[in-house]
């Protein structure tokens, strides 16, 4: 079904019924983020940490190279000034909302599952060592053989929060969503055989991947936390994504799975109406009525439907 005319669905004139048919999904992300926020009031689960296990967790503990407030700004802000932009474009309100609603809830989701594992987990970071005992000098229990730290209460918190990477997995999360956004806007995948199209769509990815291995350079992660932060952030993106839109390949992936309904039920009401009058015709040949007699019908046939 094809395109209809810019701006026949802007925020102004369907914005309202828009976030009337999805409230529920709004408040279900709210509960969402006081999931988040209170996982994080959590304190992580304790394991043990014996003196033979320090090889692995002794490395220096230094700033992040991409802080925490940064995050946000590129896996969430970035995307949606993207989304913003190409709205501005084609003043299309269902597909502006649902890629908001869809990146807010692939990060989300990460965010939640992410911080509950880790809390369940409790993996010491490869810098734990120095958060644990910052004058370098170990103290372990005289009995269990367990770490006794006195650094901050603060710092040793996060430092049983390895596994796994938030930075990364909140990366892939919404990065990887814009790039599937930004596949099925361009029709990478059209078959076209336009292989820079794909350059386009990968350099999110690509940057998603550069915060991961910052993680690691960084000495605030292991490898297998990254890796498996990315796994979560591009799983829960691309489940989100398809859950608004068509594939990308799709000769339908331009637009929300919403806008081709609206069409839809614009042509089937149409044709309904046509219909009518064709009846309402008929009838008029048969019982000799005027064309003028049928107006107040239609009109309150309209009236009905809108």
């Amino acid at each position: 079904m094809g395109e209809i005319q810019l701006g026949a669905h802007s925020v102004r004139t369907h914005g309202a019924k828009v976030l009337r048919i999805h409230c529920h999904d709004w408040v279900i992300f709210l509960l969402l983020l006081f999931i988040y926020i209170g996982l994080n009031k959590i304190e992580p689960f304790h394991r043990f940490i014996g003196e033979e296990m320090m090889t692995n967790i002794k490395y220096p503990l230094k700033d992040n190279t991409i802080p925490a407030w940064a995050v946000p700004i590129y896996a969430v802000l970035f995307p949606m000034l993207v989304f913003l932009i190409y709205y501005i474009v084609r003043r299309d309100v269902y597909d502006l909302h649902h890629a908001t609603l869809g990146l807010l809830y692939a990060v989300g989701l990460t965010a939640v599952i992410t911080d509950a594992i880790k809390v369940a987990v409790g993996r010491p970071r490869p810098n734990f060592f120095y958060r644990c005992f910052p004058d370098g000098e170990p103290v372990f229990d005289n009995v269990t053989h367990d770490v006794l730290c006195y650094g901050d209460k603060a710092v040793i918190k996060e430092g049983y929060k390895s596994f796994p990477s938030g930075h990364t997995s909140w990366s892939f999360a919404g990065l990887v969503f814009l790039s599937w956004y930004m596949s099925g806007k361009i029709r990478a995948f059209n078959h076209g055989g336009h292989v820079a199209k794909l350059c386009i769509v990968f350099l999110p990815v690509l940057a998603a991947i550069l915060v991961g291995v910052s993680r690691v350079d960084d000495y605030w992660h292991h490898w297998q936390d990254v890796f498996t932060g990315a796994i979560i952030g591009t799983v829960l993106s691309t489940f989100c994504y398809l859950q608004f839109f068509p594939f990308p390949h799709d000769v339908k992936g331009w637009a929300p799975h919403a806008y081709f309904r609206m069409l839809e039920e614009r042509s089937r009401s149409h044709s309904d109406v046509g219909s009518s009058y064709m009846g309402l015709e008929s009838g008029m040949e048969l019982t000799g009525a005027s064309p003028n007699d049928t107006v107040p019908v239609l009109d309150a046939m309209e009236a009905g439907r809108r």
